[in-house]
């Protein structure tokens, strides 16, 4: 009998040879469509995960742009209003306004030289001065039914200090419109003072009943000289 067909393998060589088909059915049984599902599920979750944490954010991001673009819009919503406000009413402002230009247009402009010479006799004769060596000039400044001729008048006034300066007064706060252009002073001697005075008003067309008092009183003031005068000329 020979030395090699004695020899016979240890009883546990074959098994590792006998693991491998076991791991590998292992493996495939790991390896099953429930086990593929539940990776997908598990990848789709991860991706699901990165996308919400991506929109949060986004979100954050848009709404800081939006308080931004909100504030914008109130700062040029208020700006906005503070432009309106000299616009509110202004229907009312119109209507007050064209009626105090029509009442300073009716009742502080002459619309006769006569008125203007009967309030400076008024007021000189109030004040106690003397009216001297007056000269007129007409400029007209407007036309149509609103026409304006501008009145100026440059005269010397005489008197004492303070019925002068009061006169001065007068003239500025009367309810004709004046407008004092100039004052010189011309001389002084014992206590009288000579002006130089330039005056600006502006005659405006009378209305009808405004002509007709104003014809009647001239033809009263000539019945009135010729009576005097005895129809003298």
């Amino acid at each position: 009998m020979s030395l090699t067909a004695m020899v016979t393998p240890p009883p546990n060589h074959s098994v590792p040879e006998r693991m491998v088909p076991r791991l590998t059915a292992r493996a495939r049984a790991l390896m099953t469509a429930l086990n593929l599902h539940l990776a997908g599920v598990a990848v789709l979750g991860l991706l699901c995960l990165y996308l919400i944490v991506h929109l949060i954010f986004l979100w954050q991001g848009l709404n800081a742009n939006n308080a931004d673009a909100l504030d914008q819009q109130r700062v040029q919503l208020i700006a906005a209003q503070i432009s309106a406000r000299p616009l509110r009413g202004l229907d009312t402002k119109l209507v007050v306004s064209t009626h105090d230009a029509d009442a300073f247009y009716q009742g502080r402009l002459p619309y006769a030289d006569s008125q203007i010479l009967a309030e400076i006799g008024v007021l000189t004769k109030k004040a106690g001065v003397r009216w001297t060596h007056a000269q007129y000039a007409y400029n007209p400044v407007l036309n149509g039914s609103n026409a304006l001729t501008e009145r100026s008048i440059d005269a010397s006034v005489s008197g004492d200090y303070r019925p002068i300066v009061q006169f001065i007064n007068s003239v500025e706060r009367d309810k004709l419109f004046f407008v004092i252009n100039g004052i010189n002073l011309t001389g002084q001697q014992t206590g009288q003072v000579n002006l130089r005075i330039r005056l600006t008003t502006y005659l405006r067309p009378g209305t009808a009943d405004e002509l007709s008092s104003e014809v009647q009183a001239a033809a009263s003031d000539a019945e009135k000289h010729d009576g005097e005068t005895g129809g003298r000329p």
